[in-house]
This record gives C-alpha cells, sequence and structure tokens, in this order.
C-alpha cells in the first residue's frame, strides 16, 4: 500500500493534473493544504531552504508528508558547494562541482554524492535536482559558474556519470540538469530569456556530451532549462521545445537522440523566462504538451493558490484540446512510476561508510576533495599565518540559484584558528559610490599593521572587484588574495589560492592551507 488512509473520490483527470506537480510550500511543518492535495492526487513535494531547521526536523516533515502519501516524491535542489538548501545557513559541507571537477578523480565524486545522497535519504528526500551538467564554455555565466564540472564536455561527462551514479547508489533519484545546456549563456533565466546562438553541431559535440552520459549511467531525471536554441526552436525555450524534449531528449539515439525514457522535470515554471513571456498557466500547459511530464513551482510562487491554478489551467487545456488527456496521463504515469523506483531504492540502499557521522562536521569525502581541489599561487615561499588577520570580503550580489541567506567566505574558519581575526564586507554599492582608491584606503585603515587576506568570488566578471583587488595588491603586495568563484582572473598577491567554490567545506581547507592547520578528518 502506498498510503496510511482512504483517498478520497477524485477524478482520474484532477488526480493526473496533481500528480504532475512539484509545488513548494512555506514552513517547516505542511501546511494543511499540502496534505489535502496529496488525498486528492498530489505526487511530489519540493523543500527549499526556508523549510529546514535542522535534520531531524526535516526528516519529521518528510514523515509527516508520508503519513498522507507513502510514495510521495520529496524533491530538492541540493548541488551541495555553493546551492544547499541541507545547510542553508551554514555552508555546504560538500564541495561543489567545480571543486570536484578541479580535482578530477570520478572515483571521488561518486563517493561525495553518495555520502550526500546518504544524508538526504536519512532525511526523506528522494529525489535531488542535481547534479549540473552544463558545460561552463562562457566564463562570463551569471548563473552556472562554479555550479558546472568544467568547461569542456569529457570531464563534465566523467564527473556527471559518476554523481548520478553516487547519488542514486544512495536511493536517491538524480536530476540532472539544465537540459540541453546552460553553460554557454550570459543571461540568467531566473531573470529573463537567455539565448544560445550555437549550431546544431556545436549543441551535439559539447552541451550534449554529459546529458548522453548520465542517460547512459542511468539518471532517473533530467530538468530541462527555460534557454532559446534558434538552431533546435527558434520560437519557443527548450522546456516547451517538442524539438528539444521529444525530438531530442527522448528521441531514440538510431535517429539522433538521448533515447531517456525516465522523467523530464521543468525548471521553476515561475521563473521570469516563462513567467513573463507565456504566463505560467500557459507555460505548464506547453510544457506538458511539448513532452515534460512534471512542472517544479515554488520556489517563488509557493503558496496554495498557485497549485491549484497550474491544476485548473491543465484540466482546461485537456477540455480545450490544448493537451491530449493521454499526454498527461503518459506524465503523471512516468511521475508515479519513479515514486515507485525511489520507494525500492530507499529500501534497499545500504549507508555509505561514515556518512553523517557527526552532525555539522564535514563528511571525509567532501573534506578531502575541498582540500585537493585548492590551487596555489605563490611568488615565493609563503609563511602560514600565525597572527590575526583582516579579512576584506569582496561581495558580489548572489544570483537566485545560490541565494543570500548562505554565509561564504574565509572569516569564520581564520577566526577559529586564528582568534582576534576582524572582517569587514565591500560590495559594488560602496565601490561606486566611494571610487576605488577611497575603498582600498578604507581596507588598509580597518587593516591596520594587520595582513589582509582579500577573498572575492568570480573576481573575473565584477570590474569594479578586479580593480579594488588590483589597488589593494599595489598597496599592500603581502596581500593574500583567495577566489572562491570561478579562478579565471590572473592569480595576484603574495599568495593566491583558488578553491574553486564558496562552501563551507572550501573555506575550512583555505583556512587550513593559510595557517598550516594540522589536516585532521
Amino acid at each position: 500500500m502506498s498510503t496510511t488512509r482512504t483517498r478520497p473520490a477524485t477524478d482520474a483527470l484532477t488526480r493526473d493534473a496533481l500528480a504532475v506537480l512539484q509545488p513548494g510550500f512555506r514552513g517547516t511543518t505542511a501546511p494543511d493544504w499540502v496534505l489535502r492535495r496529496l488525498d486528492e492526487g498530489l505526487a511530489a513535494v519540493a523543500v527549499f531552504g526556508r523549510n529546514v531547521e535542522n535534520p531531524d526536523q526535516l526528516a519529521a516533515l518528510t514523515a509527516q508528508l508520508r503519513a498522507v502519501r507513502g510514495d510521495v516524491l520529496v524533491a530538492v535542489d541540493e548541488e551541495g558547494g555553493d546551492v544547499t538548501r541541507l545547510e542553508v545557513r551554514t555552508g555546504s559541507s560538500y564541495p561543489g562541482n567545480l571543486a570536484l571537477g578541479a580535482v578530477d578523480d570520478p572515483e571521488l565524486t561518486r563517493a561525495v554524492a553518495r555520502d550526500l545522497g546518504t544524508r538526504l535519504a536519512a532525511c526523506g528526500i528522494n529525489l535531488n535536482w542535481a547534479p549540473c551538467a552544463d558545460v561552463n564554455s562562457d566564463p562570463g555565466n551569471p548563473v552556472i559558474g562554479v555550479r558546472s564540472f568544467g568547461d569542456t564536455p569529457a570531464p563534465v561527462a566523467r564527473h556527471t556519470a559518476a554523481y548520478v551514479e553516487g547519488l542514486q547508489s544512495a536511493g536517491v533519484a538524480a536530476c540532472t540538469k539544465h537540459f540541453p545546456g546552460h553553460g554557454d549563456t550570459a543571461v540568467d533565466s531566473h531573470h529573463d530569456m537567455p539565448r544560445v546562438g550555437v549550431d546544431l553541431a556545436t549543441l551535439r559535440e559539447r552541451e550534449l556530451v554529459p546529458f548522453r552520459a548520465a542517460v547512459a549511467a542511468g539518471t532517473r531525471a533530467v530538468m530541462s532549462a527555460h534557454i532559446l536554441l534558434p538552431a533546435l526552436d527558434p520560437e519557443r525555450p527548450a522546456t516547451l521545445s517538442p524539438a528539444a524534449l521529444h525530438g531530442l531528449l527522448r528521441a531514440p539515439v538510431s535517429e539522433g537522440g538521448l533515447g531517456f525514457d525516465g522523467l523530464i522535470v521543468t525548471d521553476g515554471i515561475e521563473m521570469r523566462a516563462i513567467s513573463a513571456t507565456y504566463g505560467i498557466e500557459r507555460g505548464s500547459v506547453l510544457a506538458l504538451a511539448a513532452g515534460a511530464d512534471a512542472l517544479c513551482v515554488g520556489g517563488g510562487l509557493s503558496d496554495e493558490a498557485t497549485v491549484d491554478r497550474l491544476r485548473d489551467a491543465l484540466i482546461r487545456a485537456v477540455h480545450d484540446g490544448d493537451l491530449p488527456e493521454e499526454r498527461l496521463a503518459d506524465a503523471a504515469a512516468r511521475v508515479r512510476a519513479l515514486a515507485e523506483w525511489a520507494r525500492g531504492a530507499a529500501a534497499s540502499a545500504a549507508p555509505a561508510p561514515g556518512a553523517g557521522a557527526v552532525e555539522g562536521a564535514a563528511p571525509a569525502p567532501g573534506l578531502r576533495a575541498a582540500r585537493r581541489a585548492l590551487r596555489r599561487t605563490a611568488r615565493e615561499p609563503f609563511t602560514p599565518l600565525t597572527a590575526p588577520v583582516h579579512v576584506a570580503g569582496f561581495t558580489p550580489v548572489a544570483n537566485i540559484a545560490v541565494g543570500d541567506e548562505t554565509p561564504w567566505g574565509v572569516a569564520a574558519e581564520l577566526t577559529r584558528l586564528l582568534p582576534g581575526t576582524t572582517t569587514t564586507t565591500y560590495g559594488a554599492e560602496r565601490a561606486t559610490a566611494e571610487g576605488t582608491d577611497r575603498l582600498v584606503a578604507a581596507v588598509l585603515t580597518e587593516a591596520g599593521r594587520r595582513r589582509v587576506v582579500a577573498v572575492v568570488r568570480d573576481a573575473h566578471r565584477h570590474p569594479w572587484m578586479a580593480a579594488a583587488l588590483t589597488a589593494l595588491v599595489a598597496a599592500r603586495p603581502d596581500t593574500v588574495v583567495v577566489e572562491m568563484g570561478v579562478p579565471q582572473a590572473e592569480p595576484c598577491g603574495a599568495l593566491h589560492l583558488a578553491t574553486h567554490g564558496a562552501a563551507r567545506v572550501c573555506a575550512r581547507a583555505a583556512a587550513e592551507a593559510l595557517t598550516g592547520a594540522a589536516a585532521d578528518g
């Protein structure tokens, strides 16, 4: 049996319309409306950082959902690294994709993903909207960056496959994203419609390579991207394009497709790339008609009225002939099939060795990967820091996927190892208002005699940050620079340390390297 209570007599069409939704909600316990919709046919629920206080609370929340529907899919956007929901208030115990790609040890990537999957499964999560299989071919990409395993197809493919295998070995379904590839974009689809102007040959030789590897590795789900590829479909973004979803992702390999037969999930349907052009109701109908099976919603719109609007829009579309009833039924069946797989996988998966042994501590695979991902560039032999320093954090505006709730930087870890360390953050607004010279003068005044550790994130993408860093290093050549984004800019400072991500575990590894702290764990 898949439930612990008798289901209400809801008609099949309504149950199917609810089954294809993956909505979010507010609060750390399930609202009554979510429980009612589970009774009526809702088959999946999404959990975001706002729903998480700690592992025990999250486990109680998912148990509350399963008391109503035992086979419910509980999804989360837990990439590790910069994008974490499980540890949204502290920073992740796992390095992100770019750090794993920098190490380039697929077995370690598999171990990290399995460890993360085990932690998710212990909290009752059985669908993870990860990994990113995007090839970050545009270094100015505002939304992918460190979320990618790298900027060339082959390493991204092998680490995507390893991640899928590791995650699913823990009983958590992987949802590989963002098909057919969000790496060559200069626009964040949360805000507008990105356009990728590559030809089909480039698409097949670059963007699609990691997705083929994911399909071969058995990924249970794929998430579509809200990006326009005119060479594939000049009118509709991939999420709404039959050419992308049915003609490319679903089509047999013999016909030039990827032969994927699992669940196709849309990226957030309320993102402006869809909502501003089509509206969420029409966008949802077009996505299902194009071949999507499940609609992600709730990152922004997380209320009962939104779920009802989308349910009713799908039912109306069937009645009006805009969405074949058979297509909706097929999509709902795929959702339920994944739920059945997840229930069986959870029952048979064994815990990863040592996973989650100490709450809040970095698991061994995550810490090992973060340490191995560090890249040092020094003008001369570096003497470890032993006295308190001043940490100057040059802070860009976080993209929506990362969010601004999660702390980052090395100040907390350096303060732990070097008590008395001070820190100040400096942003674009202050740099614009004061100018580079006054900003750097403020850093030097606040540092006093302390050595300066400048922390940056994607310095190559932010002219104000690059200018401030250059001026600071010129004024204080002994400045230590820690780059916690994509290390694209020329290394500078007495020591330049690239962490390949801003996860808490990356900060820990960096602080250890700067202070010569004994490596434990």
